[in-house]
């Protein structure tokens, strides 16, 4: 994603990077679209000071990241506890009919209903990780990119049936070269294979920069999101 883009469509980057201290910054990346940074800050001081103790209170050993488990590592089972901790529901569905009245005359006292019409399941089985007050909370690791579109169409789904007024995903923005750099990878026992931890991230998986093009392209509708990226100061040398 070039920089003329993400100038074009997000926010100021000092406006979103508002919400981290300093010492946060060096361990993530963060990206605001459509004033979710100052809908956090201003609106939802609570759920963004429970974000923020989940970030401050999570990393990722290089050890984890070498051994198998894809998104299903130990790391996201913390995130997910540490989540819960701080007051968030986990793998929240929403569900809605639709129901629709049409009115005859233009009187707004009570006119005539001439057809009621029943749509169920209009929203149906969308998922967000995390919940709490008016904000969703999404964590994605290592999976398909297209992860991201069925997240964002959850987002769109909260926030257009008034439930949610922002969206924040964590994911990871870490170089084909960090995982090179890693060498060789380990089995479920802690062996070394002979597989490289490369391999196991390629193009098609999850990373900040397909998840920006997503937000970009509107997949989220009006919903605004917090994009933010693990970075390497959050990985853990053991």
């Amino acid at each position: 994603m070039s920089d003329v883009v993400i100038d074009a469509v997000f926010d100021a980057k000092e406006t979103a990077e508002k919400v981290f201290s300093n010492t946060l910054l060096k361990r993530y990346s963060v990206y605001s679209y459509r004033s979710a940074a100052t809908i956090l800050r201003t609106s939802h001081r609570s759920e963004l000071a429970a974000i923020l103790r989940v970030l401050r209170n999570f990393t990722i050993s290089e050890t984890e990241i070498k051994m198998p488990g894809g998104n299903e590592m130990a790391a996201t089972k913390r995130f997910g506890a540490e989540a819960k901790k701080q007051g968030f529901e986990s793998q929240i569905r929403i569900e809605a009919d639709l129901i629709v009245r049409l009115r005859q005359g233009k009187s707004k006292t009570d006119p005539p209903t001439i057809k009621t019409i029943k749509r169920p399941d209009y929203i149906h089985n969308h998922l967000v990780d995390f919940w709490r007050g008016r904000v969703a909370f999404d964590y994605e690791w290592n999976s398909k990119d297209q992860t991201y579109d069925r997240d964002l169409y959850a987002f769109r789904s909260f926030f257009e049936a008034g439930v949610i007024d922002v969206g924040v995903i964590v994911t990871r923005e870490l170089s084909h070269g960090f995982f090179k750099s890693l060498g060789f990878a380990l089995d479920k026992n802690g062996n070394e294979t002979t597989g490289r931890v490369a391999s196991k991230f390629g193009a098609s998986t999850t990373g900040t920069h397909k998840l920006i093009s997503r937000i970009a392209a509107g997949r989220s509708g009006g919903c605004p999101v917090l994009a933010i990226g693990i970075l390497p100061g959050n990985i853990s040398r053991n």
